[in-house]
């Protein structure tokens, strides 16, 4: 990653502010977001201050209540998406927004590492037209300052459905510490994330 990104994600959560808050009745927020793995953007996003709820399952696709078996053919259209609800009133979209497109790459079509398919397509579903804009201004930054070598290949799609994954496939990397792809593919992930965002870590219980 170039040190131009990390300019930016710094100089943004510096001026982080809560004026998202009193817009409604509800300081919770809702947004769903697809890079890879969702075990990988599962861990990282349980761990940031302000986040409720990490769910993981599946968005996009053409088939009711799929199985993960059923993704993984790459035939339902589904992508591997994690469901983030926030309090508004201690993170915001900005934020949320700028630890996604630190922890996974969001140039690579269709694939994040060996992972290789639509399932991990690059992808948010945003719920209104604030999402929308607040998520494309950001890419539209990310790409005019050239962070990435590459274009952003990032699709922003309206939500639809979410379907929830098998309860064996949620809080995966905390009950799965140990196994292989955990320790080569989570966990540095995780530990990128713990650097660039050390002052929003929730604090070890």
């Amino acid at each position: 990653m170039k040190k131009s990104f990390l300019i930016i994600l710094f100089l943004s959560l510096s001026m982080m502010g809560q004026n998202n808050s009193k817009k409604s009745t509800s300081s919770l927020e809702t947004i769903t977001l697809g890079g890879g793995c969702y075990w990988c953007i599962e861990a990282v996003f349980e761990n940031l201050t302000g986040v409720k709820t990490v769910v993981s399952g599946f968005s996009g696709g053409k088939v009711a209540n799929p199985s993960y078996e059923a993704v993984c053919t790459g035939k339902t259209g589904h992508a591997e998406v994690v469901q983030i609800t926030f309090d508004k009133k201690i993170t915001n979209l900005d934020e949320i927004l700028k630890v996604f497109f630190t922890v996974h790459d969001p140039t690579t079509l269709n694939r994040q590492g060996a992972d290789v398919g639509t399932q991990y397509r690059s992808v948010i579903f945003y719920r209104n037209e604030e999402q929308r804009k607040t998520t494309q201004e950001i890419i539209n930054n990310l790409n005019a300052n050239k962070v990435y070598n590459n274009p952003i290949v990032t699709k922003v799609d309206p939500f639809k459905f979410f379907y929830e994954a098998d309860d064996s496939h949620q809080d995966y990397y905390e009950y799965n510490k140990n196994k292989p792809y955990c320790r080569l593919v989570i966990q540095p992930k995780l530990e990128k994330f713990e650097k660039v965002f050390k002052d929003r870590l929730k604090k070890k219980k």
